[in-house]
């Protein structure tokens, strides 16, 4: 089978987007899926994503992770909006689609997209355990999507890749997340407003230069139990800058949670299968 694509990156995260409006790829398998992720042998991506038709919305996001695994992705979704918009698939800028979380709105601005995430459940303090994390070290754990566990760190240079591989391999394999596996966060402040972060994905089982669904949770977490003025959070990433929006009730609930940032397009192929 000879299959089209366009890959995409946001802030350094890269994706496969395939148009499956017309059905032409819908007996895509996971070993297949797989593949196309490879970085040796395929196209090399951080997932997959196929697009589909929808009746009530613009489309369907279909995500995979490298692995072959399901997920919701905040940086594949943003390319998604994009890949549609070059296709012309869009009505207008204002637009939502179907994932595997449920619907999301967004807004296409150029080539930023603001994208409306899931929300409802509150970041949790993750107490200590021996064999994940020094009993000193407070963790947070959020799910936005896709799930994660954050750590805060003293300096910069502690989001080095050895030690987001180290850290993070030690979380995601430890036996309360080794089943459905974590994605795993270390945070470094700047200011009250502003994060550095890195992020080790389950799926790809790797450092990515950026996690969108990992800059949310970061950045409510921050929100929730440092500083609870903030309404809006810059995430520096390895790839790039994505800011996070959102709004608060006075139950210190959040809503209208957005994450804001570039998706482009690297180049357009194709690859028998």
């Amino acid at each position: 089978m000879k299959v089209n694509f366009s890959k995409y990156q946001g802030t350094g995260n890269d994706f496969i987007l395939i148009n499956n409006i017309e059905g032409l790829y819908s007996d895509l398998n996971l070993s297949q899926i797989r593949f196309l992720c490879d970085r040796k042998f395929g196209i090399g991506s951080d997932g997959v994503i196929i697009i589909k038709g929808n009746a009530n919305h613009d489309f369907y996001m279909d995500f995979y992770n490298p692995d072959g695994s399901k997920s919701f992705c905040g940086n594949g979704a943003r390319c998604a909006v994009k890949f549609a918009g070059d296709l012309g698939l869009l009505a207008n800028e204002n637009l939502s689609f179907e994932a595997i979380d449920g619907i999301h709105e967004a807004l296409l601005c150029g080539d930023d997209v603001k994208l409306q995430m899931s929300y409802g459940l509150m970041p949790e303090y993750v107490l200590s355990m021996s064999e994940d994390i020094s009993p000193s070290q407070e963790a947070f754990f959020m799910d936005t999507g896709s799930p994660h566990f954050a750590v805060y760190v003293d300096e910069l240079s502690d989001l080095t890749t050895s030690n987001v591989l180290s850290f993070g391999k030690r979380i995601r394999n430890s036996s309360k997340y080794f089943e459905h596996g974590i994605n795993v966060n270390l945070m470094y402040v700047h200011g009250p407003d502003t994060l550095s972060i890195a992020t080790y994905e389950r799926g790809v089982e790797h450092e990515t230069l950026s996690c969108g669904t990992g800059a949310t949770a970061c950045a409510l977490i921050h929100a929730h139990y440092r500083d609870t003025s903030v309404r809006t959070v810059l995430l520096k990433t390895k790839g790039g800058d994505l800011q996070i929006s959102f709004e608060r009730n006075s139950q210190g609930e959040f809503s209208n949670v957005h994450l804001i940032g570039p998706a482009n397009l690297i180049y357009e192929g194709s690859i028998s299968i």
